[in-house]
């Protein structure tokens, strides 16, 4: 019997992130435990706004916007506070669209990271992804800019399997649930929710979200 498909819609900042979901779809596409195939309509673009002007729909549609806050320096955090404007006023445009927040504080790399393992230190600059990304996946990136080539990035997740990523779902509730007990502030913009502190992320929230509805956790 053929499966019925689940469709989920996801606006990102840049490839990589692109590069991820259209594996990630691929991977539970391919499994023969999964209940269902999904679909993932993921799109490059900066301005959730935009994203929800260009969708045609009939009913609510649920959009994940996977976003970074790179630092709390003004310029990283007036980037954040804007996309998140534009993610509200993307509900009331009147397409019955809601948007979710899917952040990492710093970066996308902490995500990818917690695949293969831990990542519970604080940072002091995003360059300091470079080697823990070097360690989990014993490569030997010279830079960020090289990890994130389409053929290297790709030679990552080829290193991947699902279980790496219940494992990550596991490692970004651990890193939720030590927030919360060293009492740091759970910040509010809009209606969005997100920690200052890093590491912290909210990008699981959605990925656990279609693991569960698969049956694949």
């Amino acid at each position: 019997m053929k499966k019925e498909t689940n469709k989920y819609f996801f606006t990102v900042e840049g490839e990589t992130e692109k590069w991820y979901f259209e594996w990630l779809q691929k991977e539970i596409s391919l499994t023969s435990d999964t209940r269902y195939n999904v679909k993932f309509d993921c799109t490059i673009q900066k301005d959730p706004c935009k994203r929800a002007k260009s969708i045609i729909t009939f009913e609510e549609t649920e959009i994940t916007h996977i976003m970074d806050r790179e630092s709390e320096d003004k310029i990283h955090v007036d980037r954040f506070d804007t996309a998140l404007d534009r993610m509200e006023l993307a509900e009331r445009i009147g397409k019955n669209i809601k948007y979710n927040l899917g952040y990492c504080n710093y970066t996308f790399e902490l995500w990818i990271i917690l695949h293969k393992s831990d990542c519970n230190k604080s940072l002091n600059n995003r360059s300091q992804y470079l080697p823990l990304l070097n360690q989990a996946y014993k490569e030997k990136f010279e830079n960020l800019d090289q990890y994130k080539h389409e053929k290297d990035f790709k030679r990552l997740l080829g290193k991947l399997t699902l279980s790496n990523v219940r494992q990550a779902v596991q490692r970004s509730k651990s890193i939720t649930q030590k927030n919360q007990e060293n009492g740091y502030t759970l910040h509010k913009y809009k209606k969005y929710r997100y920690y200052k502190v890093n590491p912290s992320l909210s990008i699981w929230e959605i990925i656990e979200k279609i693991l569960n509805e698969c049956g694949l956790l």
